[in-house]
């Protein structure tokens, strides 16, 4: 098989191709050929030294896959080869094969592509975690979606938009247009404009239900400021610590700095919440992983979702996928086919 290795800290050039052998699946696990793996900020944020639960360098990173069942470990059931599915893979889904346990594998619809359902684990969990399980959204609700364009972005919006919520989006003025047309309410140029201003002026001074912020540091604070009496902040990424393609002690140290500190007492008197989200610390809750994919699944059945997929890359130019990520250039989700 071949492998997309970090092979030290730093840009994208640290990113090589590597040959190994074919992993064997064992009692209770299958292997899959991957046709399409995930990139997420996280492993952009490993390559750099930035990510505390990356393992050890070197390592091979990457979150979620989709492909084809080609060899089935002892007592597995339920699952045969040449079955079509797709996977969370707690890293090392930069590969042309992955080694899951059985139970793992979600069985793909028919007309679903390995690409649409390689872009669905990480993104689509993570915002519906977030929106269903935590903040049941509801119609009427406005909900503030940094980073629209991407891969969480643009699950949130549609998740909001089938549940009658107005979005108010920030993204680069360029991604405006397809952004509305795809139903945001409202969509703010975070480059040239502030968005907590830009979010009381939409409000008329109320603010937002529900906010998703993983751009960190400062935005957080203006984030909460941002929330409606009875809001939920709900945070889950740091994407303004990488400031550049190798990591920059000065800028996460600045991040950090300016990252607020929420205490109860102004929370209540206020009534705002906050809430972290780390998919990646809840692999173990199966049972609740299982019930979003199965109502992610539905509603893409039904076409209320649609996974956006923005571009493929090659195994071998896993780093220029890396650094169009890191340029803001995407809209919707970057995949690898191996």
């Amino acid at each position: 098989m071949r492998q997309v290795w970090i092979t030290k800290r730093g840009g994208p050039e640290v990113l090589q191709v590597r040959e190994a052998p074919d992993p064997e699946p064992g009692a209770g696990e299958v292997r899959i050929r991957v046709a399409a793996a995930g990139i997420n900020f996280a492993d952009i944020l490993a390559r750099m030294g930035l990510y505390p639960d990356a393992p050890r360098l070197p390592t091979v990173v990457g979150y979620e896959v989709a492909g084809t069942v080609d060899r089935v470990g002892a007592g597995v059931q339920g699952v045969r080869e040449g079955d079509r599915v797709g996977a969370v893979t707690p890293f090392g889904g930069y590969s042309s094969a992955v080694v899951i346990p059985a139970a793992q594998a979600i069985a793909l619809p028919d007309e679903l592509s390995f690409e649409k359902a390689a872009a669905i684990p990480v993104n689509y969990l993570t915002a519906w975690i977030m929106l269903v399980h935590l903040a049941g959204v509801r119609a009427g609700d406005r909900v503030l979606v940094h980073a629209a364009a991407g891969g969480v972005g643009l699950a949130a919006l549609q998740i909001c938009r089938a549940r009658g919520a107005e979005v108010i989006g920030t993204a680069s003025a360029s991604k405006h247009d397809r952004l509305r047309g795809m139903g945001a309410a409202h969509c703010i140029d975070y480059r040239t404009r502030d968005f907590e201003a830009e979010v009381k002026r939409i409000t008329g001074g109320r603010g937002v239900d529900i906010a998703l912020d993983a751009v960190g540091g400062e935005s957080f604070g203006k984030s909460y400021r941002s929330l409606a009496p009875l809001g939920r902040l709900y945070v889950f990424g740091v994407s303004s610590f990488a400031t550049g393609e190798r990591r920059s002690v000065l800028a996460a140290l600045r991040g950090v700095m300016r990252t607020p500190r929420f205490h109860p007492f102004p929370m209540m008197n206020s009534n705002r919440g906050v809430h972290g989200v780390n998919l990646g610390h809840l692999w173990k809750e199966a049972d609740l992983l299982a019930r979003g994919l199965g109502e992610i699944l539905a509603g893409v059945r039904d076409g209320t979702l649609d996974p956006v997929v923005d571009r493929v890359f090659p195994l071998e130019r896993a780093g220029l996928a890396h650094a169009y990520i890191q340029g803001r250039g995407n809209f919707g989700k970057v995949l690898l086919a191996p």
